[in-house]
């Protein structure tokens, strides 16, 4: 292994001068090769088991490059949560703020962990909001035939639209590396251009593509980002702003 890493000519084109050949975790090594033969010929003496899809730092990732796998994982997680906590829910001493507050904390925080970085879809967020409804029903302890609109169940219970947090939370995250330092490889990697094209067959939405299609709503480019991020009261209005927008065209 240390051979293989330690030959730095396998690498992808990372800056105009260096490649980046690998990725050194606490307990992991990334390789990066720019072509199949070139990580045959790092992998050549490491016996590894090819697998389609894996768990790493608590999110999967698959061969398909998408959030779909590891959306589901996280809901499955989340419901496993929300059900052991089935006597806060029934608690006739819990306040409904005190029970909206103990679901935010225990099981929203399991179903939207990294979801910043997800390759968001209509069909994604829309079975992320049917878990979050569905539990808020039973906190508010509404039940078929009663009814209540979505919007007026997100009121009662001060909460945001599920599409409308992920944002918020991916502007929070992307404003946090920004102000990292430019040698950073997470600074890097968020403006990075990788070289070649996309294979036919592969999903067309990314979360670079989404992430310039809000940069192309805000009407800023990624040095105009990059000065805004450094004040931090600045960043949060930004994104207040961008979230302001979305809802009201969705409203529309």
């Amino acid at each position: 292994m240390k051979t293989t890493t330690s030959e730095g000519k396998n690498g992808i084109q990372w800056t105009a001068q260096n490649q980046l050949d690998d990725l050194d975790f606490a307990d992991d090594l990334v390789l990066l090769s720019h072509t199949h033969e070139q990580m045959q010929t790092k992998t050549a003496s490491v016996a590894a088991v090819s697998a389609s899809s894996f768990t790493y730092l608590g999110s999967i990732i698959d061969e398909q490059g998408g959030s779909d796998a590891d959306v589901k994982a996280r809901i499955d997680k989340a419901r496993v949560t929300f059900l052991h906590l089935k006597n806060m829910w029934n608690s006739k001493q819990l306040s409904t703020n005190i029970k909206v507050r103990i679901f935010n904390t225990n099981v929203k925080a399991v179903l939207l962990h990294e979801a910043e970085t997800w390759r968001t879809t209509t069909t994604t967020i829309k079975k992320v909001q049917v878990f979050i409804n569905s539990c808020l029903r039973k906190i508010l302890n509404i039940h078929w035939p009663d009814t209540i609109s979505n919007s007026l169940l997100w009121e009662r219970t001060n909460q945001l639209p599920a599409e409308e947090e992920i944002r918020k939370r991916r502007w929070k995250w992307i404003g946090h590396t920004l102000r990292k330092s430019s040698n950073c490889i997470t600074r890097q990697a968020l403006t990075w251009n990788p070289e070649g094209k996309r294979k036919r067959g592969r999903p067309k939405n990314t979360l670079r593509r989404i992430i310039e299609a809000d940069m192309k709503t805000m009407n800023y480019n990624w040095t105009e980002l990059e000065r805004i991020a450094q004040d931090r009261v600045g960043w949060r209005m930004l994104v207040s702003g961008l979230c302001s927008f979305t809802r009201s065209n969705r409203r529309k």
